[in-house]
């Protein structure tokens, strides 16, 4: 039996934003490897195995999951949001690179999933309208000033940004830095949008303008979106407001 490897992103949180293909896989694979907590919201099948790591195991679960491959079982690697979003598609891509020759005859397949950055965006109305760049704020893995060097060419470059893994315990000081530095290069009233625990139960919504953005809570489950100069709320009586970035460019 040849083995598989599928990388899967199952989305924000809500089963209905997991795409059919992914159900799919995740049905039929005879092994999950995953963080602990994305492997939980994965509906258990008949004699399939699951092997839960930590966090920051990325390149030894990768390694895990490719030797089950090589040794014929069907396996499926679980991520949140996409797998190619900050996850564990490029850490796949890396070990095979790095790795055992037989690995580079494996079947691999990365499957796309709806990641935080755009379920946030539709929540709050299409912030990401025109142009827009991700960025992580974890400096686990490259440096905070490479971080600082980023968020200010893409801000002054006029481009919304995405907040990835904007604050933890070991971390609580680089999102307010994070703030201040586009503040440089941006005006006060510029829209934040704060989403924490999109698409599941304790979601949370938040636009707040660029001066008042430190003082907002935020935490691992949180993504931020950062407007440009042309973004716009639109206040809707007895509704939440529209957030968007008109798709022509005005200076």
């Amino acid at each position: 039996m040849s083995g598989r490897l599928d990388v899967v992103g199952i989305g924000p949180g809500d089963a209905a934003l997991v795409t059919p293909a992914v159900s799919a896989v995740l049905e039929a694979a005879q092994a999950l490897y995953g963080y602990g907590p994305y492997l939980d919201r994965v509906p258990p099948q008949p004699g399939q195995a699951r092997h839960a790591s930590d966090n920051r195991e990325e390149m030894d679960r990768a390694v895990a999951a490719l030797d089950a491959a090589s040794a014929g079982a069907h396996v499926a690697m679980v991520t949140g949001g996409d797998p190619g979003v900050f996850a564990m598609a490029a850490a796949v891509c890396e070990a095979i690179e790095h790795g055992k020759p037989e690995w580079r005859t494996l079947e691999v397949r990365v499957h796309p999933g709806i990641t935080a950055m755009l379920a946030l965006a539709a929540r709050a109305g299409a912030p990401l309208g025109h142009d827009f760049c991700a960025i992580s704020l974890s400096d686990n893995l490259k440096p905070w000033e490479v971080v600082e060097q980023r968020l200010a060419a893409a801000a002054g470059a006029g481009f919304a940004i995405a907040l990835y893994n904007p604050i933890s315990r070991a971390r609580p000081w680089q999102l307010s830095a994070a703030f201040a530095c586009v503040a440089r290069h941006l005006p006060p009233e510029v829209p934040v949008i704060f989403g924490h625990a999109v698409a599941r139960a304790a979601e949370q919504v938040v636009i707040t303008p660029l001066a008042e953005a430190a003082a907002q809570p935020a935490s691992m489950a949180s993504c931020i979106l950062i407007g440009t100069r042309q973004t716009r709320v639109v206040p809707r009586p007895g509704l939440p407001p529209l957030a968007y970035t008109p798709r022509s460019f005005s200076a």
